[in-house]
């Protein structure tokens, strides 16, 4: 059974509130030699990666890795050359649009409606995933206190900050409560509160038994949040493992250097 975080009515609740997972569903999010092709550059090549109920996978790389590419592929806005990828056991190219209902993403250059303000925004996205009037009021009412958007829900999204924006774009991407976590650098660009205040949820929503798969730059978000991590070169995976295996794999001192070590290498 599952249990969805709109059928409670107190922002308390959907803080305690844990989503339980068919045993039949080992893998939320499957990625399977996807690979994805601009004319003769391969952005991504074959790249295969799981992440289960529960975990936090990262996904690094160098600019032009790939890792947006395949975070894309993924939440069906590109379609791979080949390979498959799935979230919840629907096919994100054969079933896309369930494939959708069950994943939020987030992609720092999907912009907000300039002329909506924060809780409007928030609201229009719950309609386009069908939800009732009252199950909508409730469920953005319990992401504006959950996000710290209360301050000014009423401001069009054309006025808000930088972090603003990005409380905005998570609860608007998270207004259906979907079992699968998809986010491109969600820290990108943000202010030290606005950056905790991600983490807090990652760390939230792992403990609710979701799937969290996200890109960074940054290392110590990977340490503090990721319980494996996937290296990305040229598109392709060159490493895969929890953070502390990739440093003892390669010999180096820290994470960044292990990384920095991988992505020098050639592919193997």
């Amino acid at each position: 059974m599952l249990l969805r975080c709109g059928d409670v009515a107190s922002g308390l609740l959907l803080r305690l509130s844990i989503l339980y997972v068919p045993s039949s569903i080992s893998a939320m999010i499957r990625v399977d030699a996807l690979t994805k092709c601009y004319g003769p550059l391969t952005a991504v090549d074959g790249l295969t990666c799981q992440v289960a109920p529960g975990e936090v996978y990262a996904l690094l790389g160098p600019n032009g890795a790939g890792k947006t590419t395949a975070l894309r592929c993924l939440a069906t806005l590109l379609g791979p050359n080949s390979g498959s990828a799935s979230v919840f056991g629907f096919d994100v190219v054969q079933d896309p649009i369930e494939a959708r209902r069950q994943m939020a993403f987030l992609a720092a250059s999907m912009g907000l409606y300039e002329r909506l303000t924060a809780r409007e925004m928030v609201e229009y996205f719950g309609r386009l995933h069908g939800m009732g009037r009252d199950a909508l009021g409730r469920r953005v009412d319990e992401l504006v206190d959950l996000f710290g958007i209360g301050d000014f829900e009423d401001r069009l999204c054309g006025r808000l900050s930088t972090g603003q924006r990005q409380r905005v774009s998570l609860a608007r991407a998270l207004v259906h409560d979907p079992m699968a976590l998809i986010l491109d650098e969600p820290t990108l660009g943000l202010d030290v509160l606005s950056g905790e205040m991600i983490y807090d949820f990652i760390t939230r929503e792992r403990e609710r038994g979701k799937a969290v798969l996200f890109s960074t730059h940054q290392m110590d978000e990977v340490e503090l949040l990721a319980d494996r991590v996937g290296v990305l070169r040229q598109g392709r995976l060159v490493a895969e493992g929890r953070p502390a295996d990739l440093v003892a794999q390669t010999g180096a001192a820290s994470l960044s250097l292990a990384f920095l070590e991988l992505v020098r290498e050639a592919p193997s």
